[in-house]
């Protein structure tokens, strides 16, 4: 007996309809990947990123878009943040001067500046900042563990003193 080539596909294609888990109306099971982040809905206004009104766990995470401009800001110029809980700057330098995203108090800043100014103004990544290139977008994770309040600076050369801050109120 000679079964066509069209035969055998159309076959083969009937049974692996019958055999799919969605068959039925009952949509397939999905398995969600391990390495999921939870997130936090977090506000992209541009004044303020503020946390969910509802206590976040401490698995929890927020993440607020940041942009440095060759104008010398750090937009948004206030960001609010929980305390205790991962957050991610997602930081974007749109422009076409070198730029970095430091957190830290006044001290930390001061000190930074200081580094930076007896490197040579060269910029280096660690884990209270970044550098961030011309038109590049790059995250830092940071975990603020108690209320109050710090800053984001950026310390290319003439950039902290020129006013180029924002300012970081952690709440608990």
């Amino acid at each position: 007996m000679h079964v066509s080539r069209f035969a055998i596909l159309a076959a083969s294609a009937i049974l692996a309809a019958a055999c799919s888990p969605s068959v039925g109306g009952t949509p397939a099971p999905t398995r969600a990947p391990s390495a999921t982040p939870t997130t936090t809905a977090v506000s992209t206004a541009p004044a303020t990123a503020t946390p969910p009104t509802t206590a976040p766990s401490r698995a929890a995470a927020a993440r607020i878009e940041v942009e440095l401009t060759d104008t010398l800001l750090i937009e948004p110029g206030t960001m609010t943040v929980p305390a205790g809980v991962p957050v991610t700057f997602v930081i974007t330098n749109g422009g076409f001067l070198e730029h970095e995203f430091y957190l830290g108090d006044e001290a930390a800043q001061v000190a930074h500046e200081a580094e930076m100014l007896s490197m040579g103004g060269m910029t280096h990544d660690d884990p209270e900042g970044i550098a961030v290139g011309p038109g590049q977008t790059k995250e830092l994770t940071y975990t603020f563990e108690a209320p109050g309040e710090t800053l984001a600076g950026c310390h290319v050369v003439g950039h902290y003193l020129a006013g180029m801050k924002a300012t970081v109120v952690i709440e608990g």
